[in-house]
């Protein structure tokens, strides 16, 4: 079982380049210091930091100790650990003086969880100067079983499905209402722009492994919410040994959506 560093640097045959594509459109400024708030095993700081291009510094944060370790051992081998660094700390304290940044950039990180939006937006609005860039990033929609809407349909309406947003929490708590957090948060200029990534029959090796790691990973315990036809169903298509598995099919497409909301400190 691939521990979850292994199912991070998995994905990325999926997401880089969806990542990248919302990276281009920041417009981060040449030059300057930015932030990414939990960095995880630290791709995106890396790309983050070739986006802003060779006099920029982008610092990493993150809770988890082995994930940084990963990350600076990443950026020595990418030569970029001159422009990056990686430092432990809380996304809801983050240890850095007002104004002292020029962007800050969260991706999978705000939103999710325990950490909701607005606690996080608040203290990066804090560390970046006045006219700076705020942006979060995070997956949004995705369809992966095509052909079978129903069955996707429930999926979806599952607990798992549903996560980070729980059934019966407030609308404006959803990742997708973080407009309004933004506001809150003292943001100024929020908008919201989603991306695109896709794969198509036959997937290379690398995406195939990636679509088996998200299978797995996007509707955990599901099972135990569908009734045993839908079960029967879920388990025989998302399982990449069966001979029935999504994955085999010759015409395969799936795609899924990752939505960009960024701001400006006021």
């Amino acid at each position: 079982m691939p521990s979850d560093a292994e199912k991070e640097i998995i994905s990325y045959a999926l997401r880089e380049p969806v990542l990248r594509a919302a990276f281009a459109c920041l417009g981060l400024p040449p030059d300057s210091h930015g932030l990414d708030v939990g960095c995880g095993i630290g791709r995106p700081t890396m790309w983050l930091a070739e986006e802003a291009g060779q006099g920029s510094r982008v610092i990493g944060l993150d809770p988890s100790a082995p994930k940084l370790a990963q990350a600076r051992q990443a950026a020595e081998v990418q030569g970029l650990a001159q422009r990056v660094s990686f430092e432990t700390g809380d996304a809801q304290a983050l240890p850095f003086d007002d104004a002292s940044l020029d962007w800050a950039v969260s991706v999978d990180c705000v939103c999710y969880g325990p950490v909701g939006c607005l606690a996080p937006l608040r203290e990066m609005a804090r560390v970046v100067r006045p006219g700076g860039l705020v942006a979060i990033l995070f997956w949004s929609s995705q369809t992966l079983l095509p052909g079978h809407p129903r069955l996707e349909a429930r999926l979806n309406a599952t607990s798992a499905g549903l996560a980070p947003f729980k059934s019966g929490s407030p609308a404006q708590e959803h990742s997708l209402r973080s407009l309004g957090a933004f506001g809150r948060a003292g943001l100024i200029h929020a908008q919201a722009h989603s991306f695109l990534g896709e794969v198509q029959a036959p997937p290379s090796p690398a995406q195939r492994q990636a679509l088996v790691s998200l299978l797995e990973m996007r509707w955990p315990g599901a099972e135990d919410e569908l009734d045993p036809e839908d079960r029967e169903q879920y388990e025989q298509l998302c399982n990449p040994d069966s001979p029935g598995s999504i994955l085999n099919q010759p015409d395969y497409y799936a795609f899924f959506t990752y939505t960009l909301i960024q701001g400006q400190v006021a």
